[in-house]
């Protein structure tokens, strides 16, 4: 009677412990939104709870149709990395191929046992068994062709290990009931975990696709440039281009101001029109006001003709003023009047003409402070900045800066008769360290030097003007600091085997011949200064 409540007592304790340790892995799991870090907590609660030690989770990779360890406790990355299974392989292989669970009593008696991990000494292996369990999921497949079934398949496994006694079997039952129930939890978790993680991804794919359909709808063809900043430029050019309202175009020398004018007009009912550019920091005073608004014969000595001006010549298009900013006050107060009246007057004459025009403006000067400082008219810079538009300089958008540079290496290259197909990183990393005051321009004329001194199918940082070359521009120490000349020799190594990989698709072995070199000391720059092969083969 004693020994049976005795008995009693010990089932009742252990069942109390088993629904403890459930609550406590449940709990984790339904609050679980990183399946790694959720697998962790369980192998964790298992070894404090239940003294299951070496907790294991395998689970097949879709891909490689292998069985891969996802956690295993108190074992190391590289471990891990070793514990992979062939469908069939080893007892976790066979438990995920035939899905039936397996106990062994002593894992030194196993020969099935593989150990691959290394995570068991000999010692270990006579002193512990093993139980391993499958974890399944639910999948429908077609009985027929009108009715669907469920399935269950085996997506991984769970194992521990458990001290070995002689007497295992009542306590490896038990285990493994309980075994058993973790895993079905964990394989609800999975799903709910990859499922999750596939509507995300298929939501990131749909976002990427509508990104890039709004930026292909949005896309100047004349424009190069992906970046966030000039997308928003795309999209006000588009949003500008139908009206016939006046836009000034901001932004420093050099960022594609005229480009952008063009565009506008291009993109606007009035793209059969003419489009006229006038350069008022190039003229003198006295000659803008002819060329804007033309004059009559006899107006002034020297006018021996009638001639139209460019408010006349660009009738029904689009009227480009370049450097606005730079025009004097007398110009600015008939510029006003044209604007307001949309009529003007050739010099000389009386006759009144209309201005069915598209004005747009441009300027790099800072026109508020002008206006602060009585060198432009307050009335004319409010008719201009109807819709202001900014330009940013290029060291804004250096996502932009490669594009760039590809477009004018291949322009240029076809210009010159010239068959240069690429740039060394060499030459990459100071395109994109450089600061390019000159904007776009000068990375233009920079890639013009470039292929024109360029005697090989790559530019490297060689080919590029010596401003760029700047100890800045090339890099310090990390405090401010020049590199020392280690450091410089390491960035030249670096960059020669990376060069080397790309033209070689990342074969190793074709690199270090063309570098003359042996593969044993390709391979130990390549694993010193941290070099990936794998990212310069070409699949």
């Amino acid at each position: 009677m004693n020994a049976d409540a005795g008995t009693s007592s010990a089932d009742q304790e252990l069942a109390l412990q088993d629904l403890s340790c459930l609550y406590e892995i449940t709990r984790n799991l339904a609050a679980a939104t990183d399946l790694q870090e959720a697998l962790d907590k369980v192998v964790s609660i298992l070894a404090a709870l239940k003294k299951m030690q070496n907790g294991t989770v395998t689970i097949v990779n879709p891909v490689t149709r292998e069985l891969e360890i996802e956690v295993a406790c108190g074992s190391t990355p590289a471990a891990r990395k070793k514990g992979r299974y062939k469908l069939g392989e080893g007892i976790t292989g066979r438990v995920v191929a035939t899905g039936e669970p397996v106990i062994v009593p002593q894992i030194a008696e196993e020969p099935l046992f593989l150990n691959r991990t290394g995570m068991r000494t000999e010692e270990q292996k006579r002193k512990s068994s093993f139980i391993c369990v499958p974890i399944k999921t639910a999948v429908e497949s077609s009985a027929d062709s009108q009715r669907m079934q469920t399935e269950s398949l085996a997506i991984g496994a769970l194992s521990i290990d458990r001290c070995y006694e002689k007497e295992f079997g009542l306590q490896s039952e038990r285990d493994l009931r309980f075994l058993t129930i973790v895993s079905a939890l964990i394989a609800q978790t999975v799903h709910r975990i990859q499922s999750v993680s596939r509507e995300k991804e298929a939501l990131h794919h749909e976002n990427q696709q509508l990104r890039r359909e709004l930026s292909a709808k949005n896309r100047i063809e004349e424009i190069i440039g992906n970046s966030s900043r000039m997308q928003e430029v795309f999209a006000m050019v588009h949003r500008v281009a139908n009206s016939n309202a006046t836009v000034l175009l901001r932004g420093e020398s050099g960022t594609g101001k005229s480009m952008v004018a063009k565009a506008l007009h291009q993109n606007s009912g009035r793209a059969k029109k003419p489009f006229v550019i006038v350069n008022c920091s190039a003229l003198p005073e006295t000659l803008l006001e002819s060329e804007l608004f033309g004059h009559e014969k006899g107006a002034f000595t020297g006018a021996v003709e009638r001639k139209a001006g460019r408010f006349e010549q660009a009738q029904g298009g689009t009227l480009f003023l370049d450097e606005i900013g730079e025009i004097s006050t007398a110009v600015q107060v008939k510029l006003l009047n044209v604007i307001q009246e949309r009529t003007f007057q050739r010099l000389g004459g009386a006759e009144l003409i209309k201005a069915d025009i598209r004005l747009v403006a441009a300027t790099n000067r800072d026109l508020e402070a002008a206006v602060r400082e009585g060198k432009f008219r307050e009335d004319l810079y409010y008719r201009l900045n109807v819709f202001p538009l900014y330009l940013p300089p290029l060291r804004e958008r250096r996502t932009d800066i490669l594009l760039l540079a590809d477009y004018f290496l291949e322009q240029y290259s076809r210009e010159n008769g010239k068959k240069i197909e690429r740039i060394s990183t060499s030459a990459i990393d100071l395109l994109i360290k450089y600061h390019w005051p000159g904007n776009v321009r000068e990375l233009q004329n920079c890639m013009e030097r470039a292929v024109l001194i360029c005697d090989s199918s790559t530019v490297s940082s060689v080919h590029l003007p010596p401003t760029l070359q700047s100890a800045e521009s090339v890099g310090s120490s990390g405090n401010g600091s020049p590199l020392s000349l280690a450091s410089a020799v390491e960035h030249f190594e670096r960059d020669l085997i990376i060069e080397a990989l790309k033209q070689c698709n990342g074969n190793q072995t074709k690199a270090a011949e063309r570098l003359d070199t042996s593969l044993r000391i390709i391979n130990y720059k390549i694993h010193n200064y941290g070099i990936e092969p794998k990212k310069y083969k070409v699949k």
